[in-house]
């Protein structure tokens, strides 16, 4: 087979390169033979060729489609073919509008952009000059308190959003991770919006906090976890916890979710100084409380220096196929009942009130996270009904818009 080999440069080389691997393909070469060698370097030149082209810091679509215009020197009307109409190309290229599938395979086809890239999610945060503000949860802010006493009515949307994300320092700050540095932990499609504005209010209420040290790295570890834990067994726990942390530098912020995001915690370490740990109260329940306070505190102690500034969690839903979500959940779950005395506590087999307070007793800890820990290693939520139910945690935190 007379198959030329030369490093790709134009749609069309590439497109015959992908051609001869087909056809080489077929024939199944010997890895060690001439044709298997050929077979190889056109691999090797079809990758250069895509990376180069489609380069992995730019995986939103629209990048994608902007870049393939400025290749082929496309006007925005040259799109119409492929996406429908001059408005419509309008609203795609300044994201105000997701790519449909027909769109997708019309791209595709017609300028060879991947299907892989156009899939990905647009990134509403890539420059904050082109934000859709009214895309924001706006009123549910304005009923928080969000903008202070100013009413929406009064002020322009787009005037009292960008005063909101200010305060925080920038709102490029908090996109950028947003857009680059952040890890979701749910099955559930999370409203962006809504994680930014919730996102932005805690670390502007953490800001506010009167901090006596700065976080000192490595300071977090089981040690500290199991000290913080037994903080659990007083009447204001939660309350104390909140004073026990703001000592070492860390920020603990209470805040509600909004509607579509599913949120119990979050870690936001873009404040090296000192970190933020954001938690809901979704479930009102004193064991959930603790246990998501030390799956965020984890994240601290075993992620600080790595690439993730930003830690959402649905602790609804596992994550074992991710290594930093499966080692926050064993380091918290060390943390507050250590594994060596559960396995030799009667608690482990016998799901009854005494039997918690007893290993409660043992560990130091509020009885209510023991029965938490039966509860879930049994699968059956309807044991220990009595103390699950009885010990809430909203009403520590006074002032919130709790859901009915």
């Amino acid at each position: 087979m007379n198959i030329k080999i030369k490093v790709i440069k134009t749609e069309e080389e590439y497109k015959e390169a992908l051609n001869a691997i087909e056809k080489l393909m077929l024939k199944d070469p010997d890895p060690e033979s001439e044709e298997g060698e050929k077979l190889n370097i056109l691999v090797a030149l079809v990758k250069d060729y895509e990376s180069n082209t489609f380069p992995e810091s730019l995986p939103d679509p629209v990048d994608a489609i902007l870049f393939r215009m400025e290749q082929q020197n496309l006007k925005p009307s040259d799109l119409v073919p492929y996406i429908g109409s001059r408005s419509r190309v309008s609203e795609i290229l300044s994201r105000k509008r997701p790519l449909t599938l027909t769109m997708m395979r019309a791209l595709e086809s017609g300028l060879g952009i991947p299907a892989k890239v156009l899939m990905q999610e647009t990134d509403e945060f890539r420059d904050p000059d082109d934000i859709v503000w009214s895309r924001f949860p706006i009123k549910e802010m304005e009923s928080r308190g969000y903008f202070s006493n100013i009413l929406v009515k009064d002020f322009g949307v787009s005037e009292l959003m960008e005063n909101f994300f200010r305060q925080i320092g920038s709102p490029s700050q908090l996109f950028g991770m947003l857009r680059k540095t952040h890890y979701v932990r749910s099955l559930r499609s999370m409203d962006k919006q809504a994680l930014a504005a919730w996102s932005g209010y805690i670390v502007k209420k953490a800001n506010e906090l009167e901090y006596k040290t700065t976080f000192k790295k490595d300071s977090v570890n089981l040690a500290f976890m199991q000290e913080l834990a037994k903080l659990s067994a007083n009447p204001d726990g939660p309350i104390l916890a909140c004073e026990f942390l703001k000592k070492y530098g860390i920020g603990l912020i209470i805040e509600p979710h909004f509607p579509q995001t599913y949120l119990d915690g979050a870690t936001i370490i873009n404040n090296k100084q000192h970190p933020i740990i954001g938690l809901t109260l979704r479930h009102d329940r004193l064991d959930n409380f603790w246990f998501t306070l030390m799956h965020e505190l984890a994240h601290i102690a075993l992620h600080f220096d790595q690439n993730i500034n930003l830690f959402y969690d649905d602790l609804d839903t596992s994550d074992a196929n991710n290594s930093q979500e499966s080692e926050a959940d064993h380091l918290a779950g060390e943390a507050l009942i250590p594994q060596g005395k559960w396995e030799k506590s009667p608690a482990r087999l016998i799901p009854s009130p005494i039997a918690a307070q007893s290993l409660a007793k043992e560990l130091g800890i509020h009885i209510a996270i023991v029965a938490g820990k039966m509860r879930h290693e049994d699968g059956k939520y309807q044991y220990l009904n009595s103390i699950i139910n009885k010990e809430t945690v909203r009403k520590y935190f006074h002032g919130k818009r709790w859901e009915k």
